[in-house]
């Protein structure tokens, strides 16, 4: 009996080394120009090729603006997106560049175009890699000096991870979406509850998840320290990818969903550890402090001081200081100076719908500066053949073009200090959205009812 991890992990073994790691095989990297290309010089130090090109796939995503996609104007970022085209055309790996309509956020554009497909293996030198385990395969981030062993061998030194699993059962309430699941899930086993650790997401609540859904949810695995986020492919799964560009067709396609069928977990597997959550306690939610499990539900107050720990109290009390809140305090009704609506947690089309859903017909709050910015072209253009764009531009937002955005200060969409900025991104870290800027993280349709009322507001008031 074997888990769904263990199952997609022994597959790919190539060698178990004596007292060391396992060498495990990659079915797909992928590669953006921030962690690359330290990895290209170290292939031509060794003097050694890619190893098998047309397994890997490459687009700048993080220094990509927002506003325009002509040039770059700052030079650290222009140079790694020209760097990344340039070791692309080198070494013969596919490179969808900034602008084309193939281009987008990496870990949007993967799953998208089934270039993510049950029981493969994906890695990617970036963190949220994890996303791409929603649609049942094993990813993982990794560092520049493993990307460069991919790229030589196709393969990988891995020590391998304990198992756990997640379980959310029941039905999620009005107003409750897979990221507040997730931030859910973090504020109960904090941002280490999973670390050493390869996380299966399983329950009812699960699977009656949208792969849009399930992609936020993957996403943030990496946020509570896990190595990876998995989700057995259903019904769900075959459907998303069929028909995707780089998905199988004909007879290979019925093969594969019979193959895919059989990734799941036995009946009986143990895990290495097992927590279980019921969906009705879950509520909308908004972060408070500098992690992503500082959070609470939308309706309650940050923390009373003598709530918390002694060994914990000045970390507490420091985040508090950054983010200019107090113990006790209720964000609800706090105003807020900038919204985005985007990144690879929330920059998919069901994103974009749940925040027209509370838009339409209202106008966008005068004290707020929005971004919304799609995660990829494909998204951008599915906004706008579902009129979604008119809705937005009616209530007086601007549809942007697709970067990684106002998620990490890369790129022009930064959030200046002191400004508080209430985002679907997936970290709130010091300094994350721009030197001295405050993040308070929270689903769309939080971000939504923030955009139009001026105010941290609860969706489930004006839905």
């Amino acid at each position: 009996m074997k888990t769904l991890f263990d199952k997609i992990w022994d597959a790919h073994v190539v060698q178990n080394v004596p007292d060391g790691p396992t060498q495990l095989y990659i079915d797909r990297l992928f590669l953006h120009e921030v962690t690359s290309p330290q990895a290209f010089d170290t292939l031509r130090d060794k003097g050694v090729g890619v190893f098998r090109p047309d397994h890997i796939y490459a687009m700048p995503d993080h220094n990509t603006p927002s506003d325009q996609q002509e040039y770059i104007n700052d030079p650290v970022g222009r140079k790694q997106v020209e760097t990344l085209k340039k070791n692309c055309e080198e070494f013969g790996i596919k490179h969808f560049d900034m602008g084309t309509k193939d281009n987008g956020i990496i870990h949007v554009v993967g799953p998208e175009k089934a270039l993510s497909l049950p029981g493969m293996t994906i890695v990617c030198g970036d963190s949220h890699t994890s996303t791409h385990g929603a649609v049942g395969a094993l990813a993982m981030g990794i560092g520049t000096s493993e990307v460069a062993q991919v790229l030589a061998s196709q393969c990988i030194l891995q020590q391998k991870p304990k198992t756990m699993r997640i379980n959310i059962e029941g039905e999620l309430g009005p107003g409750v979406t897979a990221k507040d699941v997730a931030l859910y899930i973090m504020a109960k086993l904090t941002t280490g509850g999973a670390t050493g650790h390869a996380v299966e997401y399983a329950g009812s609540a699960i699977r009656s998840m949208s792969m849009e859904g399930r992609l936020t949810l993957s996403n943030l695995s990496i946020e509570m320290g896990s190595r990876a986020g998995i989700i057995a492919p259903d019904e769900i799964t075959f459907e998303y990818l069929k028909g995707k560009e780089y998905a199988p067709t004909g007879k290979a396609w019925d093969e594969a969903v019979e193959k895919w069928k059989t990734l799941r977990t036995d009946d009986g597997a143990v895990f290495d550890k097992e927590v279980t959550f019921m969906a009705e306690d879950i509520k909308p939610r908004i972060t408070y402090g500098t992690n992503p499990g500082a959070g609470i539900a939308i309706d309650e107050a940050i923390p009373a001081l003598e709530s918390v720990p002694e060994a914990e109290r000045t970390g507490f009390l420091s985040q508090l200081e950054y983010m200019q809140f107090k113990p006790g305090e209720c964000l609800e009704g706090k105003p807020v100076d900038y919204c985005f609506l985007g990144a690879c947690t929330n920059g998919r089309i069901e994103d974009f719908r749940a925040f027209a859903s509370i838009v339409k017909g209202k106008k966008k709050a005068d004290n707020v500066v929005a971004w919304l910015v799609p995660g990829s072209w494909s998204v951008r253009q599915q906004i706008q053949a579902e009129g979604i764009d008119r809705i937005l531009e009616d209530a007086g937002f601007e549809l942007r073009l697709p970067s990684c955005s106002a998620c990490l200060a890369m790129n022009p969409d930064k959030v200046p200090a002191g400004k508080l900025c209430i985002s679907t991104s997936n970290r709130n870290f010091v300094g994350r959205q721009g030197p001295g800027a405050r993040t308070v993280l929270a689903s769309p349709l939080v971000v939504a009812a923030a955009a139009v009322t001026g105010k941290i507001t609860d969706p489930r008031k004006i839905m």
